[in-house]
This record gives C-alpha cells, structure tokens and sequence, in this order.
C-alpha cells in the first residue's frame, strides 16, 4: 500500500507561465489594461442601470446580473494571475485558494444562467409581446434572478463541501489560478465522488441553460419567420445572434478546459490560457454586445456623458 503524507500547511504554489525573459512588464501592463477595461465597463453598466429610473425594467433588472457575475469573475481571476506574473512569486494559500475556486465556479454558473434567463425575457417580449407586462411583473423578474442566483449557490457550496472528505497530501496547484479540478488534485484519497458530483453539476447547469436558449430561441426564430414587420424581424435576430457569439464563445472555451483537466497529453500553457479566456473575454465583451447593442442603454449612456461635458 503506497504511503502518502497528510499536508497541513496552508501555503500552496502555482504552476507559472513559461514567459521569455523581459517579457513579464509588457505582459503586465498589457493585463492591468484589459482588467482596467472590463471592471470600467461592467462597472459603467451596473451604475447606468441603478441610477436611471427608466431602466428599471424585467429586461435591466436581469440583465443587471451579468456584469455584476462579468466582474466577479474577472477580478477573482486577472488580478492574481497578474501579481503572480510580476513578482514572480506563484504562492497562495488554501483559503485564499477555495475561496477563488468558489467565485470563479460562481461566476461559470452565473454566466449559464443568467444568459438562459435573458433568453426566456426575450423569448416572452417576442413571442408574447401583449402579455409581457402581466407576466413579467415586478415579483415574478425577482424570483427568476433569485433562482439563478440561489441555484448557482447551492451547487457550487455543494461541490466545494467535497473538498472536506479526503485529506491534502500535495501543494502544487497545477495551474496559474484555482479552480475545484485543481483542488481535487491535491488530495490522495478516493476522488471519484467529487469527479462524479463535478461532472454532473457541469451537465445540469449546461441542461438547464441549453434547453430554455434552445427553446426561446426556436420559438423567438418561428416568430419571426411569421411576422410581416421588417423592424421586428431585424430587433429578435439581432438579439439572438449577439447572445449566442456570447454563449458558443463561452461553451467552446469551457468545454475545453473541463475537458482537458481528464487528459495528461494537454499542453498546459494552452491549457491556462484557454483557462483564464472564459474569465476575461465575457467580461470584455458582454458589455459591448448587450450595452451598445440595446438603444435605451446607448441613449441613456450618452445623455449622461452630454450632461457631465455641459457642466465642465
């Protein structure tokens, strides 16, 4: 029987970059700039959506989620992985770990689900434009963004109560971040619970989130196939189609990185930095699709900026 050493320090080491040599500023400064944009951005939007009355709609309201999830996730990720490039330190603790893990965890389920309930208020809006307002009411818009919020909660606190049956016997976190996969890693005991339990909440939060998209936007297609006004046909596939670059660019990057975390022969750059995509291309994205994209957000957007330059 193979003897293995229970590990009870708290510090942990990262596994770095392979960056050449006087390569490490310029990577830095090029992070901080895409970090800066993001958080300013998603930062933007959630104040937009808070202080301006006319956006207090179903669609704001769920909408509100996604950069407040877009800047967990960039800043439980980028910040770090930046530290760690420019002082050439790659150490962590295991509390600071689990709880970057958790957020980071968070923040893929979040982006599963919130996306699927933006799918189903478009898909009401479209198909059922006359009783929008009597089903979307105030209460019912709450509900959908406590049961993303709850739901997403309950699985990833479900998921890291695992981490408490087998005892630490590695320090080495095989990758630039944390994540569960990685801290499944450092135990030595029967994983199988874990990978099973990690697996299936991957597959219920992809079922839950593909079938309501699926769904809405067949019917939202249906729709518009039918319908003889131009305007409208135009508005539900401009919709659909910044939605799903939004969700195909997140399941391929994701898909990716579980998958190779059950493969040896992954090149393990490649791997972080498909990694770390998922945590920084939504982010950077979504506030241009879904911001710019709606003419309230713009229109809002802009009277704002009209308004500050006045005063100057």
């Amino acid at each position: 029987m193979e003897n293995f050493s229970i590990i009870v320090s708290f510090e942990l080491t990262l596994d770095p970059f392979s960056i050449p040599p006087g390569a490490k500023y310029p990577i830095f400064i090029f992070g901080i700039f895409i970090y800066m944009f993001g958080a300013f951005c998603n930062l933007t939007l959630l104040l937009l959506i808070i202080l301006t009355q006319s956006l207090h709609k179903p669609i704001y309201v769920i909408l509100f989620s996604l950069p407040l999830n877009d800047f967990v996730g960039i800043t439980s990720m980028l910040p770090k992985v930046l530290s760690d490039i420019v002082t050439e330190t790659n150490n962590t603790y295991y509390p600071l770990c689990v709880l970057q893990g958790f957020l980071l965890h968070m923040y893929g389920g979040g982006v599963l689900f919130i996306l699927a309930a933006m799918a189903f208020d478009r898909y009401i809006a479209i198909c059922m434009p006359l009783r929008y307002n009597a089903l979307m009411t105030p209460k019912f818009v709450m509900g959908i963004v406590a049961f993303v919020w709850g739901l997403d909660f309950f699985l990833i606190v479900l998921l890291f109560s695992l981490q408490g049956r087998n005892y630490r016997c590695r320090s080495n976190i095989l990758n630039v971040f944390c994540d569960n996969p990685s801290l499944v890693k450092l135990t030595c005991g029967n994983t199988i619970v874990n990978n099973i339990y990690g697996l299936f909440t991957t597959a219920i939060m992809q079922i839950i989130s593909v079938s309501i998209q699926v769904f809405s936007y067949v019917k939202i297609l249906i729709t518009c196939l039918v319908t003889s006004r131009s305007d409208a046909k135009s508005k539900a596939i401009n919709t659909c189609i910044a939605q799903l670059v939004i969700f195909i660019m997140y399941e391929v990057a994701g898909s990716f990185t579980i998958l190779s975390h059950r493969f040896s022969n992954v090149n393990t750059n490649l791997q972080k930095i498909i990694g770390m995509l998922i945590f920084v291309v939504p982010p950077l994205l979504n506030p241009i699709v879904y911001g710019l994209n709606s003419h309230e957000l713009r229109n809002n957007l802009l009277k704002i900026i009209r308004r500050k330059i006045t005063k100057m």
